[in-house]
């Protein structure tokens, strides 16, 4: 017995399990975006030996505390650490045993009391006619990977039965195929529930789409007829409308019950519906298969064999999580069988009435930015009002309620509650994290914890500094290192003749740039950040041929024609196949807007863009077409003066804002109408001899006179001039595209300093070396400002997406660096460049530094608490990666006459590396499981194995092996411990762009569609095992004992 106790409590074990459970939830994340989270959660997540770990890791955890005595008084932070982790694991087993939550859809007044489970059952329920069995409901996971096993088995009225499940086809569509021997259809492109949706009618039916009907050919009257007349696509309609084309932006009237021709590529406006037809027919047919927008398509088909007495018959049952479907019911042999799939409906012990559902947008938008449910609270002993919003729940009876989403349409609306019963499970598991969360803490301050000694330790090694040269050297040398239509084209000399004629003065449009614009996503924002996002989207640059953004967006405002022809949508270097299809040279790095339309108006890229945005992964041609097709028609919404809204509409519930196009008869009283409808085409007539003169009075007093109309209407929502300015100033400036030059230049200079230092020391040197790390000093501090402007301006902490997170990533890993180089300048060098290099990768094409509103769930306190802290843990970890890449290099320059200089190196940046990866592991947990109780207060669940959060759990278990390696026979050294902590970093990489890179989940509010993973990539990999090779016989022949 104690020889397994004793295997039981070891180090080993512990090693294995972190392993294995690491591995297991990697594997899970890859299987979940492939297969889906039901899938995941059948085969590991849900799976005995998963769980089996866990327990395994709870006993090991116990039993480590009475083997290393961890009961000593000096030994109760270590305690409280080990016993934190048991409670844990015993709180998500009361939640996954024990609670049970679901969601409760409630329609505007009315009252329920039912909700619908989050697990998933098979209910079978037979009778004979007269007589009915007790209904028997199995939860199930099914998974779209492997076979799915699940038999039920009885008797009723002296007949055996059994119901076997025999196929499985997860998200169930019937979905649309091209076939040239297939039957005829028209495909009808609309947006009416706000996106985009393919339907294909075929020839001779018709279809009911959002409430209208629709047909091709059809025998019978439609609200919207296609009718085929000699080969000729025509249209027939109950509606007057309009059509726009695209290609020659000629605008088309329809006239109601009136046989017209029917233009194709060509937006209609008809009644509610706005659609395209791109093409006049295509042939093909609908096959069943399991779609790949699981979202979309949720929905399984089950189908299932019926055995009763012998006689087996087979029927198909369809189901999904979260709704309830009528049964389906079969005769067998005698008895009637009624089959379902899905949720269970659950009933509360008293009932909630939905008094009220409000929504409220960002001005101007469709974009929600927050949403609340009012409510009544009927119960036999009380009845009580409340409201329920994002983060605010309702904790009654041992259920907590939250607001989960919503659905409104033109005849209801409907919210949706999660409901949450879990109070033991949350409470003991609450009690573990805030154990957890003081002991870690106190580690980093007490004198008999590991951080404690290491600090000891590292005071001991103070007096040899000269040992750092090599090192110094290194670091330097390695960054410095690391550093045809053409017929109907304007020439370059005829456009650059136009632009300039045409362009007014910066001075002026400095002017119209102070002007609020309302973007798409209802955010108000200077004309300045909106030219300038412009630009950079269309034509990847801060600049086109000298002109600022602002001129540029004038320009295009004022002479839009021209603006067809310059070429200025950007296409990268290697796509020369679009180069091709658009007919533009191969050494052409711009494209005009008239190059994507050949000669009829056709768009060339119709069919590439059509096909690319249905893969999920997709080849590097697509992303581009992708890309190209958004930068296109950014540009031509430009041209068309379609994203111009400047104009507020008075006493609007919204704060829309439109442009002048929008304008309508009853949006101002009759008088501010004209000015309205007049001001902007005599402000772009005055510049017309503004340009020619040099005299900009009359178009400044115009712009004044918006900017107080502005002021007028839209004072809800219009920044402060003050904000105005410093957003402006901000643009300008462009903080931190800068900084990472001057991080890096201050760092090499350090780097020389501090190498002629020891080859020749002398005051001056060390007076240049006390300014560089000043000047770092200074560099961190506009940092901060930085951080703190983008912070004013958008009115949230400024980590909410990639490119803050990144930039606030790089503050971290500078703050964390400058607290660490106080005893080491190799550190503080180390950190200047690690900061320089993670912010040139905050201003690659892929980041968007656009400022944008918040999704509601992230408008919240908890994402400047949660957030903050787990992506401040990145800075420190990514220092240790450096760290242990120096004393890698260190160990290869290692000889026999450096050995004990440079061995003291090492001993010394091996300390500094373990304070600093314990640092960083203290602030990723804390701040991973701040997550899971933001993720409580928000949804009802404080842990959902969402690809992010899993991700960061591994990291945690892939450094706390780290930490551990002392501790496990055959893994101690310092090789081993800096190996691992450049190779853990890899986790860290994952966690932060790979799982938006690779996977989709929650935390990316998007799904990554590119999964061909970077060239750089593999020969990092390669470098590393090269290194690691060479210092490992280094290691072995100098210093392994």
């Amino acid at each position: 017995m104690k020889k397994i106790l004793n295997q039981l409590y070891s180090t080993r074990l512990m090693a294995v399990l972190f392993l294995v459970f690491a591995i297991a939830m990697a594997v899970a994340t890859f299987i979940e975006n492939d297969f889906g989270t039901e899938t995941a959660r059948a085969l590991i997540y849900s799976a005995w030996w998963f769980e089996l770990i866990m327990v395994f890791m709870a006993i090991n955890f116990f039993g480590n505390i009475f083997k290393y005595r961890l009961y000593r008084k000096e030994k109760w932070v270590v305690l409280a650490f080990h016993l934190s982790f048991v409670l844990i694991i015993i709180g998500a087993g009361i939640t996954r045993y024990i609670s049970f939550e679901g969601i409760m859809p409630i329609k505007e007044g009315q009252t329920s009391s039912l909700f619908l489970s989050e697990k998933t059952y098979i209910g079978t329920t037979v009778d004979d006619g007269e007589n009915q069995k007790t209904p028997n409901y199995d939860a199930i996971l099914l998974s779209s990977l492997g076979t799915n096993n699940y038999s039920y088995s009885n008797d009723f009225k002296g007949k055996d039965f059994s119901v076997k499940l025999t196929g499985f086809t997860p998200n169930f569509q019937e979905a649309f195929e091209l076939d040239e021997n297939g039957e005829t259809y028209i495909k009808f492109v609309e947006s009416s529930a706000g996106g985009r949706h393919d339907h294909y009618i075929k020839k001779g039916t018709s279809q009911t789409i959002h409430g209208l009907t629709v047909g091709f050919d059809s025998d019978v009257k439609n609200a919207i007829d296609f009718k085929t007349v000699n080969g000729v696509l025509k249209i027939n309609t109950v509606f007057d409308g309009t059509y726009y084309r695209m290609a020659d932006q000629y605008n088309g009237i329809i006239l109601k019950d009136s046989l017209q021709d029917f233009s194709l590529l060509s937006l209609y406006k008809l009644g509610n519906s706005n659609f395209v037809v791109p093409s006049p027919y295509v042939k093909g047919k609908y096959i069943e298969k399991s779609a790949e927008d699981r979202t979309s398509f949720p929905t399984h088909k089950l189908t299932f064999d019926i055995t009763v007495d012998g006689k087996t018959t087979s029927v198909d049952v369809k189901g999904a999580q979260y709704t309830t479907y009528a049964p389906i019911q079969i005769k067998v042999n005698g008895l009637n069988f009624r089959l379902t799939y899905g949720s269970k409906q659950l009933k509360l012990p008293f009932s909630i009435k939905l008094k009220d559902f409000q929504l409220e947008k960002y001005p101007g938008s469709t974009s929600p930015m927050s949403f609340a449910s009012e409510i009544t609270v009927i119960d036999p002993t009380e009845t009580f009002d409340f409201r329920i919003f994002m983060n605010n729940i309702l904790n009654y009876r041992g259920y907590k309620f939250f607001q989960a989403s919503y659905e409104i349409t033109e005849e209801y609306e409907e919210t949706r509650l999660s409901v949450n019963h879990d109070y033991w499970g949350t409470l003991i598991t609450y009690i573990g994290y805030f154990l957890l969360y003081g002991a870690i803490t106190l580690t980093l301050f007490m004198k008999k914890t590991r951080f404690g000694s290491l600090r000891a330790q590292l005071r001991k090694i103070k007096s040899t500094k000269t040992s750092t040269v090599i090192a110094l050297f290194l670091l330097a040398s390695t960054s410095m290192f690391a550093q045809n239509h053409n017929a109907h084209r304007m020439t370059d000399v005829q456009i650059d003749s136009a632009l300039n004629v045409t362009m007014v003065s910066k001075n002026h449009a400095a002017k119209f740039s102070k002007l609020v614009i309302q973007d798409g996503g209802g955010r108000m924002k200077p004309v300045h950040t909106f030219a300038s996002e412009l630009l950079r989207k269309v034509s990847k640059n801060d600049e086109f041929r000298g002109y600022d953004a602002s001129q540029v967006f004038l320009s295009i405002t004022k002479n839009p024609r021209i603006w067809f022809q310059v070429p200025i949508i950007y296409i990268k270097k290697e796509n020369t196949k679009l180069r091709d299809i658009i007919g533009i040279s191969q050494d052409a790095k711009y494209a005009p807007l008239a190059s994507f339309f050949d000669d009829k108006g056709g768009y060339k890229l119709i069919s590439y863009q059509e096909d690319a945005v249905k893969k999920k992964i997709k080849s590097k041609f697509e992303e581009s077409v992708i890309n190209v097709d958004r930068r296109l028609n950014l540009l031509y919404s430009a041209i068309t003066g379609r994203i111009l809204r400047i104009f507020p509409l008075p006493n609007n519930p919204e704060n829309t804002w439109i442009t002048q196009m929008e304008l309508r008869k009853d949006s101002y009283s009759s008088d501010i109408a004209d000015k309205v409808n007049k001001m902007m085409p005599v402000y772009l007539g005055t510049l017309d001899d503004a340009v020619v003169s040099g005299n900009y009075e009359q178009s400044d007093a115009i712009i004044e006179g918006i900017h107080n109309f502005q002021k007028k209407y839209g004072a809800a929502v219009i920044p402060s001039d003050k904000n105005i300015d410093l957003e402006i100033a901000y643009n300008k400036y462009d903080i931190f595209k800068k900084l990472y030059k001057y991080y890096m230049y201050i760092g090499v200079l350090l780097f020389f300093l501090v190498i002629f230092q020891i080859f020749k020391d002398s005051k001056v040197i060390r007076i240049l070396i006390k300014v560089s790390i000043a000047i770092i000093i200074a560099c961190f501090l506009v940092h901060t400002g930085g951080l703190i402007a983008r912070w004013m301006i958008s009115g949230h902490a400024p980590w909410s997406n990639a490119y803050e997170s990144m930039i606030y990533v790089g503050w971290a890993t500078m703050l964390f660096g400058l607290i660490f180089g106080r005893k080491s300048s190799l550190t503080l060098g180390a950190t200047a460049f690690l900061t320089s290099f993670i912010l040139m990768i905050a201003h690659w094409s892929w980041m968007d530094p656009e400022i944008a509103n918040l999704q509601p769930v992230l408008n919240s306190y908890w994402l400047m608490v949660h957030v903050a802290i787990i992506v401040a843990s990145y800075g420190p970890l990514a220092l240790g990666m450096i760290l242990g890449l120096i004393v890698l290099i260190l160990m290869i320059l290692t000889t026999e006459n450096n050995k004990k200089r440079v061995g003291l190196m090492i001993k010394e940046l091996t300390i500094i590396n373990e304070m600093t990866i314990t640092v960083g592991v203290i602030l990723l947990t804390i701040g991973n499981f701040l997550g899971g109780q933001w993720a409580n207060e928000s949804w009802g669940r404080y842990w959902g194995w969402d690809p992010k959060e899993t991700w960061a759990l591994i990291t945690i278990m892939v450094y706390v092996f780290i930490l551990h390696l002392r501790l496990v026979p055959g893994l101690k050294g310092r090789f081993t411990f800096n190996f691992f902590s450049v190779l853990g970093f890899a986790s860290v990489l994952m966690t932060y762009f790979g799982v938006n890179f690779y996977l989709s989940g929650l935390h990316s509010y998007a799904s990554g569609s590119q999964a061909i993973t970077p060239d750089f990539v593999y020969y990092s990999m390669g470098i590393f095992t090269v290194i690691a090779v060479l210092a490992y016989l280094k290691f072995k022949k100098y210093y392994k004992k």
